[in-house]
């Protein structure tokens, strides 16, 4: 039974849309380096405020990071989300923020009054996806909406979600979350995955070029549906690069119980 999922009211017009987004990575670039289009589209909709946009990520640009990621030579060393907000605040005019830090469990609490509106997670362990899981499902925790994108070699996925919290109440057509149709993503008894590549040649292999841009890019566009026309049919996709397919989550109470008894039912 496919619905039509409608977008929160009071939640654009007032101020600007809170957004953090957790790592600065392949696909946490590629994200924050979109959002200023979405930012200016938002405005020239009527959304005078646009977007608020906070980068989090404790790492720091290495040698490899500059094959794959928008990082020069001269990044090397440098704390990733401080200077990919330097660059978009310095080409854009915008005054976005960034934050130096690995998050964790305290990171919302310790600002609670300003609870992002959307939590867009860019992590690639399990263990960092239970964090923010445990974080955004807190009865304290206002986040709106949670948007995770994920891939692998040569496929991924981004799926969004209304966490439930003191903001989303209990209801069939709330939007469920990556890890409530997926609970495995955020299971660290599953093991991890191999740790990054300190080689150029490593890295390539271990992920193709372009997966990132393809997820963050179909991400993006459908955040812009949902800020414009306060509406989705889908909310989130899967994209495998051998195929060339990009297959879309519907907004489906049926579907969600048939994935859920799914994933249960491989983990048993």
């Amino acid at each position: 039974m496919r619905i039509e999922h409608l977008f929160p009211s009071g939640l654009l017009g007032r101020r600007p849309l809170r957004i953090l987004v957790v790592g600065a990575g392949g696909t946490g670039s590629a994200i924050v380096m979109g959002l200023p289009y979405l930012h200016q589209a938002m405005r020239a909709w009527g959304h005078r405020y646009g977007l608020e946009v906070t980068l989090m990520d404790g790492d720091t640009v290495s040698e490899t990071n500059c094959v794959r990621q928008p990082f020069s030579w001269s990044d090397v060393g440098q704390n990733k989300a401080t200077v990919l907000i330097n660059r978009i605040n310095l080409f854009w005019g915008t005054k976005w923020n960034a934050h130096p830090a690995c998050f964790d469990e305290a990171t919302l609490r310790s600002n609670q009054d300003r609870n992002p509106d959307l939590l867009i997670g860019c992590v690639d362990t399990r263990a960092a996806r239970g964090v923010i899981e445990r974080s955004v499902t807190r009865k304290s925790s206002y986040v709106t909406y949670w948007l995770d994108l994920g891939n692998n070699a040569s496929s991924g996925q981004f799926v969004l979600g209304q966490p439930l919290n003191a903001r989303n109440r209990r209801k069939a057509e709330r939007l469920r979350t990556v890890t409530e149709l997926y609970p495995e993503i955020a299971d660290t008894a599953a093991g991890e995955d191999p740790l990054p590549s300190c080689s150029a040649v490593e890295a390539l292999e271990r992920q193709e070029p372009f997966i990132n841009q393809t997820l963050a890019a179909s991400a993006l566009a459908m955040l812009a549906r949902l800020f414009r026309y306060g509406r989705l049919f889908h909310h989130g996709g899967f994209f495998s690069a051998s195929t060339g397919q990009m297959t879309a989550l519907s907004v489906d109470p049926d579907l969600w119980k048939r994935t859920r008894k799914r994933t249960r039912g491989s983990r048993r």
